[in-house]
């Protein structure tokens, strides 16, 4: 069992605040709506939407700017609309599907159909059509909330495949005036609002239990068809609980300590499809009496960011990965030189390092403070506590670098299995490059079968599969008795009736319990030597690359690895302006260049002198297109599709390998 017996973890261990607590997820917002009733509960950006619930029921925005909804106003809400969708024939463990970005009606819909007593299943607004159509039919949907009319017109495309009883769109909509089971969110409410009764509402959240079913979240499909992960109301209450007690402002606490409370505002922006913003960005913040501010896009971040002025944001590596590389583009095009700002990030990373600072390094950090830090943070706002990180492993690099600028990133570790936090950085032990320790009521151990004698060399700590036991653990999958016993272990005499949950990832365990992620079990590379060769920590190396945008490193049952590289069009532009080279304008030809080709080539000869003789890079070819979710090649949770991009790419794997020949 991976030990976790410290004075700081007894004390998260025994805590305890009214956010805290054994209920539903409807009666722990509702909880929060008494303590906190005045306080803004979202915040919503104008311009972007043609909401159906503005103007009547909330005012309309001035665009650009953010308009705010207090908890006492959002419960109304809740309430009607919940009153609404039961008019509409939403019954007790009636599937409801939700098919829209993250937003504030997002969040309300999901509050409202759970005090409804429905099982929220979720859908990702860049699934296909027969994805979508597979989403709603395998948890046999009776409704879906959509966001507007063009996923409206992907429902009717499918709607002949599917038993749905109603359509709900989130935005206004014209048409389809001949059909009484199309309506808009609005229409929702108003029916709610005339036909709410308080006795009829408080029997529905009465008649609900910890074990019902709160929601189905389908596994992303890096690897074959998803999965609906079952997710009962105490697996993500206990989750919420979890969370609650590793960033609450406890008595142990120092007061310079960030934490997470009613003076928190969380700038959100993931998918709420997934477990992750569902839990830490939803669920945890209204607990907390917390404000959720909604960007209006990932393109917008840094405008929201700067408008919203957020205390925390959750986000995924790739996002972080992406404003560090909009850190470096701004300060080429002002008055800190290419060279301060370089000499900035080292000093960031020595700070980090260092426990003791001494009187040089602190002279050196003071004044990158105040030639690139300080504009740094003022562009996310200037009142950034802590960014939480999570989905995917964060460059060690890159989290050194982000913390010695004063914006420490906590990250953590789940799956949608675990509701989804299993461990994360606690806000006074942070510690970059690692998963932090487990959670209260979390148990963990490793299995070391599975790992190689290289990695088990490789490794300061005990390694192996984490496997997990919690609260917060799904029972199974729907309808997937197969994949739900293969999903766990068989109970093991002396260790209690409950079988552990195989996480199918390779984690390393420090004596204090700190955990560090090394790689998926399914993706890692066995060399035709037989050497094993984790991807994921090499890819991590290119995280704070001026030159390498994306990574992707290939080599199962090969001689060597190689790798995809996406480069950073905008460094790759600014670095041929410089050197009065003229580039093809045709991407593919980019890609091909072989001037380009060098200039990528020196960042992974760098690269290479950190890594074994067998991990490093031999071969390499340049993709010109970024891998994104709308074309497929990252999950809606910005993972990489591994399988994807080796099929689109297959020609430059065979030519790396020198197949392309034969």
């Amino acid at each position: 069992m991976i030990n976790t017996d410290t004075e700081w973890f007894r004390a998260e261990s025994s805590y305890s605040d009214p956010s805290i607590g054994e209920t539903t997820i409807p009666r722990m917002f509702f909880n929060s709506v008494d303590r906190n009733g005045p306080r803004d509960a979202q915040w919503y950006k104008g311009g972007v939407y043609d909401r159906s619930l503005t103007p009547d029921v909330l005012p309309t925005a001035t665009t650009g700017e953010f308009a705010a909804v207090t908890y006492d106003e959002l419960a109304d809400i809740v309430r009607s609309l919940a009153a609404g969708f039961r008019e509409l024939g939403v019954e007790h463990d009636d599937r409801v599907g939700i098919y829209a970005n993250t937003r504030m009606e997002w969040a309300q819909s999901d509050l409202a159909l759970l005090s409804a007593g429905a099982t929220v299943t979720t859908v990702y607004t860049e699934s296909s059509a027969e994805q979508t159509q597979y989403l709603l039919d395998d948890p046999s949907a009776t409704g879906v909330v959509c966001e507007n009319a063009k996923l409206l017109d992907t429902l009717l495309e499918i709607e002949e495949d599917l038993e749905l009883e109603f359509i709900v769109v989130i935005d206004e909509f014209d048409g389809h005036e001949d059909r009484d089971d199309i309506l808009s969110l609005g229409d929702v409410y108003e029916q709610g609002n005339e036909a709410y009764d308080e006795a009829s509402f408080e029997g529905w959240l009465n008649g609900q239990s910890m074990d019902d079913l709160a929601s189905l979240i389908y596994t992303s499909g890096t690897t074959g068809k998803p999965k609906g992960v079952q997710l009962t109301h105490r697996n993500f209450r206990a989750n919420v609980n979890q969370v609650r007690r590793r960033f609450a402002d406890r008595p142990d606490r120092d007061d310079d300590v960030p934490t997470l409370g009613t003076d928190t505002r969380a700038l959100s922006f993931l998918p709420l499809a997934h477990v992750y913003e569902r839990t830490s960005g939803h669920f945890v913040m209204f607990a907390s009496g917390a404000t959720v501010a909604y960007a209006e896009s990932t393109d917008t971040i840094a405008d929201d960011l700067a408008t919203v002025k957020p205390t925390s944001a959750t986000s995924v590596p790739r996002i972080y990965e992406r404003v560090f590389a909009t850190m470096r583009e701004q300060a080429s095009g002002s008055n800190v030189s290419e060279s301060i700002f370089e000499w900035s990030i080292g000093v960031a990373r020595d700070y980090a390092r260092t426990e003791n600072p001494g009187l040089g390094l602190r002279a050196k950090h003071a004044l990158a403070d105040r030639l690139v830090y300080s504009s740094v943070k003022e562009t996310m706002g200037g009142n950034i506590e802590m960014f939480i990180s999570g989905g995917g492993s964060l460059s060690q690099r890159l989290a050194e670098l982000f913390e010695g600028m004063g914006l420490p990133i906590h990250e953590g570790y789940g799956l949608t299995e675990t509701s989804p936090v299993v461990s994360t950085n606690p806000p006074d032990d942070l510690r970059s490059g690692t998963l932090g320790p487990p959670l209260t009521e979390m148990e963990a151990k490793l299995d070391p079968s599975v790992v190689s004698n290289d990695q088990k060399a490789k490794a300061d700590g005990e390694i192996g599969e984490l496997l997990l036991r919690g609260p917060n653990v799904t029972d199974g999958y729907w309808n997937r008795p197969d994949a739900t016993e293969s999903a766990f272990t068989d109970p093991e005499e002396g260790e209690g009736d409950e079988p552990w949950f195989r996480s199918g990832d390779i984690i390393e365990a420090a004596d204090d319990g700190y955990l560090v992620y090394h790689d998926r079990l399914k993706q890692l590379i066995v060399l035709d030597t037989g050497k094993n060769v984790a991807p994921g920590p090499i890819e991590d190396e290119f995280a704070t690359s001026e030159r390498i945008s994306q990574a992707m490193v290939v080599g199962d049952n090969e001689k060597f690895i190689a790798a995809l590289f996406v480069p950073d069009m905008e460094a790759l532009e600014r670095w041929a302006e410089k050197n009065d080279i003229d580039l093809p304008d045709d991407e593919a030809a980019i890609a091909t260049d072989e001037r380009v080709r060098e200039w990528v080539r020196a960042e992974v000869d760098e690269v290479n002198e950190s890594l074994s003789k067998h991990e490093q890079i031999k071969e390499f070819r340049l993709v010109g297109v970024e891998w994104t979710p709308d074309n497929d090649m990252l999950t809606p949770s910005m993972k990489l599709k591994r399988r994807n991009v080796m099929e689109k790419y297959d020609h430059k794997i065979e030519e790396m390998y020198g197949r392309d020949e034969q």
